[in-house]
């Protein structure tokens, strides 16, 4: 059977297929036990235990495939999302529909410009040259502060500026400013290592962006349906495991309010009874970025055997009740 006849009855999920969200949305693949393997010189890999087939495209160009229905599910960065809606305004039936907030890739879109320059403000480079791989979203942006006329610049004879231009580069945005190409640049910021290397500086946010989960608005088939909603489960899974270890801990029943305040969990800690008296155990969920200062805060209640596991998976309620309430805790 070729590859093309294999693909009808499946879902098409398209994931990036190099570039800074390749890896984590493999990662993200594997822990929701979505099976598949990609031969090296195929964009196409069949999904083992899922009527499910991956496409591996440019992240730059899922936004398209989602929007149009020829792909049914993508994950790519919000960038990407509103760069495509830029030039492509969605609508009732087309364009894309986010799922989930993955919460990796995070990054803004920024204006940057010379570090040592003069420019201090983005409206300093209404009409002059501006180099980005983001151009629908750059040129709305200018366009923008042209149509404010707030702090515009002016020529000698008072007159407004001519349109800012903006030119497409694929790569190596940064270094355009530094080759005399541009004034300023629209590119991704991260960290922002690559950008004071470079010696420039931000000026301005265009868009903030992380990797999120997006679907059709007009699925292929809708009988399958029901797998977005399951698939969308798993990778919700997922990205709270990645957020929350589990935390144990034997402690006396006494002193049980003040560690419920310390650890509240996602709903309730769940308690039970130790053979010796007047001791319980707790199991509960705890942020990952808190675990060190909750360990120690329980430790100074009075609490024993505290240990920390970490979660592969989950399915937990989207809604969090805990945060300091005092629900009554589960026991048993």
């Amino acid at each position: 059977m070729d590859l093309v006849n294999s693909l009808n009855d499946r879902l098409l999920f398209a994931v990036p297929k190099k570039g800074r969200l390749h890896q984590a949305c493999l990662d993200l693949l594997q822990g929701s036990d979505i099976q598949f393997h990609r031969h090296s010189r195929l964009d196409i890999a069949l999904v083992k235990n899922f009527p499910l087939a991956l496409v591996f495209l440019p992240a730059a160009d899922i936004p398209t495939f989602v929007g149009e229905g020829r792909v049914d599910l993508g994950i790519t960065g919000r960038d990407q999302v509103a760069e495509h809606d830029a030039v492509t305004p969605p609508t009732e039936t087309t364009g894309v529909e986010e799922i989930l907030d993955l919460e990796f890739g995070r990054c803004k879109l920024q204006v940057q410009v010379p570090d040592k320059g003069p420019i201090t403000r983005p409206e300093e480079l209404v009409g002059k040259n501006i180099v980005t791989s983001f151009v629908n979203l750059a040129s709305r942006y200018f366009a923008d502060l042209e149509a404010g006329d707030d702090g515009a610049v002016t020529n000698g004879a008072g007159a407004k500026p001519s349109k800012t231009t903006i030119k497409y580069v694929g790569g190596s945005v940064e270094a355009a400013c530094a080759l005399g190409v541009a004034d300023g640049i629209v590119d991704l910021v991260e960290s922002g290592e690559t950008m004071r290397v470079a010696g420039l500086k931000a000026i301005s946010t265009v868009v903030e962006s992380t990797a999120i989960l997006i679907k059709s608005k007009h699925p292929s088939d809708p009988k399958l349906v029901k797998y977005i909603d399951l698939i969308a489960n798993r990778i919700r899974g997922v990205i709270t495991a990645q957020k929350y270890v589990l935390c144990t801990y034997n402690i006396e029943r006494t002193k049980m309010d003040a560690a419920r305040d310390i650890t509240p969990g996602k709903r309730a800690p769940t308690m039970s009874s130790l053979e010796e008296e007047g001791w319980v155990a707790v199991s509960v969920m705890v942020p990952k970025r808190d675990i060190g200062n909750v360990m120690d805060r329980l430790e100074a209640e009075g609490a024993e055997d505290i240990l920390v596991t970490k979660l592969e998976n989950s399915r937990t309620s989207p809604e969090t009740r805990g945060s300091g309430s005092r629900t009554p805790p589960s026991r048993g």
